[in-house]
């Protein structure tokens, strides 16, 4: 049994995730660690609070005193645990619908914890293993109130303050209802811009726009921009950790070509960059552009994570890695996705270049994306059968680094299943969308004809 993704554990409020796997989590986190101190946060969603209580409570419980944060966008707990040297137990499912929630776990070196460190907690939770403390040393409870001030500080101290604020941009902002709605209004006022917003009250229903910031869910966002003459619109999800963007004319940037001019602006040669298998092909080019490396990894940040850790090992210099779905790191700064540093960055390259021009390279792609929903495993077992015998019998070699990647030299399609939904995912990249949906539509037959058979 394996209780975390590619991103933590998500999943459904009372239907497998509930107070008590919370409770479990907790405590087995408190036993693992070598802390007698843990950090506790949440987004915004409406049971945040509750299995927030519920880790604190499993955390005391293994004598473990707990640092509350309250709300907290992920990248902030991060650096609280960096700063104060404690782990964390982060309450969020980031980018999932509202009647979900999930668990982050932090080291105290401020890094999400590695596939090797989170398989240990595992191990504890699923052999009821925990370190429980008598009733005279349970841990102690304290409220921080200073986690996300200290947070939009030190996000200013880090970046080009004086090249953006010179720039006089206009920044219009849609944090979600999310955990930004907290710090992100405040940081880019405090760099010189001026902030039009919307959807920015802290809301667990996600009231205005669903939590995943893609180009389908940003009409709000994309009219306010044109309304108020905005310079650049920026996006989060839930938990604040990525950062999407919508250039001065109203129009979607995908998550894809910003990646790729991150890239293009911050690698040299012989750096290397590491992105997951379902890495555009503009990013393949940036780095045969400039004479990096590209590593790829399964999907999701801990994999990314663990692999630049390794580099960094191994001496390679590792400038900006991350997805194209808005998750970018910029690892010197700090191994964390952070939607309002990368949006800073991005703020700093285009105070010079209205945002249309610097993605412009980068916007010639078109991307397609299906998802497959499966109500059992014996759905996803027979889709998954479907996915091999189709990359099998297909003209391109697969790549079964997560999933299974064909790549056709103008095109590719990447079928793989969810690391936090009961969903198996078709993704199709080309020159042209014709060419994507056709990829997209023909992988996709094969997998329903599956699920029909079943």
């Amino acid at each position: 049994m394996k209780l975390f993704g590619s991103s933590g554990t998500r999943g459904v409020v009372g239907d497998g995730l509930t107070p008590e796997f919370v409770l479990r989590i907790a405590k087995a986190a408190g036993t693992v660690w070598e802390s007698d101190r843990v950090a506790v946060a949440c987004d915004t969603r409406t049971t945040g609070e509750m299995f927030s209580n519920a880790a604190v409570s499993g955390l005391a419980s293994v004598g473990v005193d707990v640092d509350d944060l309250g709300v907290v966008p992920t990248p902030g707990v991060v650096r609280y645990c960096d700063r104060e040297s404690v782990p964390a137990v982060v309450i969020t499912a980031s980018h999932n619908p509202p009647e979900y929630n999930g668990i982050k776990l932090v080291g105290d070196d401020g890094v999400e914890l590695s596939v090797a460190d989170v398989e240990r907690d595992e191990n504890h939770v699923l052999a009821e293993d925990f370190a429980t403390a008598a009733w005279d040393e349970v841990g102690e409870v304290r409220d921080v109130q200073s986690a996300n001030r200290d947070y939009v500080d030190e996000l200013v101290a880090s970046v080009n303050r004086e090249a953006i604020a010179d720039a006089n941009l206009t920044v219009a902002l849609d944090p979600g209802h999310g955990a930004g709605c907290l710090t992100s209004p405040e940081f880019f006022r405090e760099l010189g811009c001026d902030v039009v917003t919307v959807n920015a009250n802290p809301d667990g229903y996600f009231s205005g726009r669903e939590s995943e910031p893609v180009g389908s869910k940003l009409g709000d966002l994309c009219r306010l921009v044109k309304a108020s003459d905005a310079d650049v619109g920026v996006a989060h999800d839930g938990d604040a950790d990525r950062a999407v963007f919508v250039d001065e004319n109203g129009e979607f940037v995908a998550g894809e070509a910003s990646l790729a001019a991150l890239a293009a602006a911050y690698l040299d040669e012989g750096d290397t960059t590491v992105a997951a298998v379902n890495v555009s092909q503009r990013l393949v080019d940036v780095c045969e552009d400039v004479g990096a490396n590209l590593e790829l990894t399964p999907i999701g940040a801990t994999n990314i994570i663990t692999r630049i850790r390794d580099l960094w090992a191994e001496g390679e210099s590792v400038p900006v890695a991350g997805e194209g779905n808005g998750g970018v790191f910029f690892p010197d700064y700090r191994l964390v996705r952070d939607g309002a540093y990368v949006a800073a960055k991005f703020l700093e390259l285009v105070a010079d270049r209205p945002v249309s021009e610097f993605v412009a390279p980068y916007s010639n792609y078109v991307n397609v994306r299906v998802n497959l929903q499966y109500d059992s495993e014996a759905e996803l077992e027979a889709m998954l059968d479907a996915a091999h015998d189709y990359a099998e019998s297909s003209e391109a070699t697969p790549n079964t680094t997560d999933g299974y990647r064909l790549d056709y030299g103008d095109a590719w399609v990447l079928v793989r299943p969810s690391g936090t939904e009961p969903k198996v995912r078709v993704y199709a990249e080309a020159r042209n969308e014709e060419r994507a949906q056709e990829l997209a539509d023909s992988a996709e037959a094969a997998l329903r004809d599956a699920l029909e058979s079943v």
